[in-house]
């Protein structure tokens, strides 16, 4: 039976094991989990917070990681500004990236979901007003949310994952984590 780790990785936490910068104010997977022979299934980058897997089993890892598989993540963003529904029909038809079009995804707008305060807080800006959407996609490049949201004109200010598949963040709080059993 796989192992699998759903871990509440915080904002400025790297998502490997070891920082090859050797920079040791720099969090990595290691400050929080110590656990032999569990690898992420996926990452997610440095100043983005929420779902992250772990496993011990590389079929497992491949399925959730490899986009082959599309298997679902959904993004909690908060955006600059207040998307239309032009701007949220875009992200549902898929947008052109720098590296090509990006593969329908689902979003709405939603209120602002009840999270933990981010440590630092994102910047405010008097004069720009922001708001929450909810994405989901089925494909993992890099730092495709955010370019994902820029390019229809509303960047990310803040993004959590909330889930990936049928895993969930629910009741983990940043920084903490629990073992599922997986056949």
């Amino acid at each position: 039976m796989a192992r699998l780790i759903l871990f509440n990785k915080p904002f400025g936490v790297l998502s490997q094991f070891t920082d090859r910068s050797l920079d040791p104010s720099r969090k990595t997977l290691s400050t929080f989990i110590d656990l032999p022979g569990v690898y992420p299934a996926g990452r997610l980058d440095l100043d983005s917070e929420g779902l992250l897997l772990l496993c011990d089993d590389g079929r497992l890892q491949a399925r959730i990681a490899d986009p082959r598989f599309k298997t679902p993540k959904t993004y909690l963003a908060q955006v600059e500004g207040e998307p239309e529904e032009t701007s949220l029909e875009q992200l549902r038809k898929g947008v052109r990236l720098k590296d090509g079009m990006t593969r329908p995804g689902r979003a709405e707008r939603i209120e602002a979901p009840d999270l933990w305060p981010r440590d630092p807080p994102i910047r405010v800006r008097k004069t720009v007003p922001d708001s929450w959407i909810k994405l989901t996609i089925s494909e993992g490049r890099n730092r495709q949310v955010r370019r994902m949201t820029a390019a229809v004109g509303h960047p990310t200010l803040r993004l959590v994952r909330w889930s990936i598949g049928d895993w969930t963040l629910e009741g983990l709080a940043p920084g903490e984590w629990r073992e599922i059993a997986v056949s």
